[in-house]
């Protein structure tokens, strides 16, 4: 394989840069620049030249093949952040022969290839790289770390040691044999099936972690909506008016509550109208509000026609500045002056919260197609076993199709395919 080099930090200038190389000649390439080389994975400060001119003073380490990212042998450069500095390193890494710029995602691909990670690691290292938020960073590492790799293992060995059990039965058909399998090969499908499927029912929530909630402010027109989705979001995101209607279309903030990352929406007024824009305005507020994760109910006096909330909503009295409800039953809140904002953010992290910590391993339409796929296989197999003897020959492919499914979640078959669009997201130097 070529020897692959690229600038692995940020462009631009830095007090540091980190230029990587991987491939067969990584370690003569930075032998011909640094002279000597440092002990594999001990740093060493070496002057770097090419030609006679002295490019820069530079941290080195090496890394042996078995025990680098990419499981190739391979280095890095730890140069001055410098424009002009990174410019010159990169040139005389250019002109060895054996070396090329790496393509984009090409040092994570090799580790891929080289068995360092598994397709399910490499999508959560593209996700950690993505990651905003902290709830998005601790989800990205887990699945990073290994967690879909360890629990697709475990629920693939289930499936083994019941495919072996009967199919042990079909070698001997015409023996008999001495020990019932059908209770065990059971509780084995069964105890698979009931983890998978806890894993889909999180898939959703740990989707919403990587991607983001919704939240929606929904209310009849000119309740304070778009005052109040200023306030939360810190500035002027949505024209505000005394006129009623002023917002026709949804409009989103981005925001970071509780460490989860929160897109807030702004909606049109929920009324009947005759305006044929007001009217699409309304239409569209009403589909993303249902669409949404959470709605805030911002009362005015009156309820709020076209929805009902759902038990988990949050309803609050808007324009507290212009009189709050003592009764202490409903939250009451203020765009202009920020009563009752603290409140209203703490309600909304809480719900947010404890639905995150129902979040499954699972976080890509990828996974839960695999996913799916295995616990269709496992109930015809059930279903075959649980038919007799005579249907084990159907129950063990069945089984086989399960295991395969299982083996594509991470990467061990029938993802070629997916490999250009996966590697297309990351950046050169990853």
């Amino acid at each position: 394989m070529d020897t692959i080099y690229a600038l692995a930090s940020a462009r631009g200038k830095a007090g540091v840069s980190v230029i990587r190389i991987s491939g067969p000649r990584a370690w003569a390439s930075v032998r011909d620049l640094a002279g000597d080389l440092p002990e594999p994975r001990r740093a060493g400060l070496r002057r770097l030249t090419c030609k006679g001119d002295v490019l820069d003073e530079a941290i080195v380490l090496v890394f042996t093949a078995g025990a680098s990212f990419t499981g190739e042998e391979s280095a890095e450069l730890h140069v001055h952040g410098a424009t002009a500095t990174v410019s010159a390193v990169l040139g005389a890494l250019s002109v060895q022969a054996g070396l090329r710029p790496a393509e984009p995602g090409e040092f994570t691909r090799r580790a891929l290839e080289n068995g360092r990670l598994d397709l399910a690691q490499v999508e959560g290292l593209a996700d950690l790289i993505e990651a905003e938020t902290e709830a998005q960073r601790k989800q990205a590492l887990r699945v990073l770390s290994g967690a879909v790799g360890e629990s697709a293992e475990l629920w693939r060995r289930n499936l083994i040691r019941a495919a072996a059990l009967i199919e042990a039965v079909i070698d001997f058909a015409d023996e008999d044999v001495p020990v019932d399998v059908t209770p065990e090969v059971l509780g084995l499908i069964d105890k698979s099936t009931q983890d998978l499927v806890l894993q889909l029912d999180g898939f959703g929530v740990a989707e919403r972690i990587r991607d983001g909630f919704e939240v929606a402010i929904v209310g009849r027109p000119n309740a304070g909506k778009s005052t109040l989705l200023n306030a939360l979001a810190g500035r002027d995101a949505a024209i505000t008016s005394e006129v009623a209607g002023t917002t026709r279309d949804v409009i989103e903030v981005r925001m970071d509550i509780a460490g989860l990352a929160v897109t807030l929406l702004d909606t049109a007024g929920l009324r009947e109208t005759q305006d044929s824009v007001e009217s699409i305005g309304v239409d569209r507020a009403v589909t993303r509000a249902r669409d949404a994760d959470l709605r805030i109910f911002l009362l005015d006096g009156d309820d709020i026609p076209m929805l009902e909330p759902d038990p988990d909503d949050i309803v609050v009295r808007g324009k507290a500045d212009l009189g709050s409800d003592h009764s202490g039953r409903i939250l009451s809140v203020s765009g202009k002056t920020g009563e009752g904002l603290r409140d209203l953010i703490s309600a909304v992290e809480d719900r947010l919260s404890r639905r995150a910590t129902r979040a499954g391993v699972i976080t890509r339409d990828r996974h839960k197609a695999a996913i799916r796929a295995a616990i269709s296989a496992m109930e015809s197999a059930r279903n075959e076993v649980e038919q007799g003897p005579d249907r084990y020959e159907l129950a063990a492919e069945e089984l086989r199709r399960g295991i395969r499914a299982l083996d594509s979640l991470v990467g061990r078959v029938d993802v070629e395919h997916l490999l250009d669009e996966i590697f297309a997201s990351f950046c050169i130097g990853k």
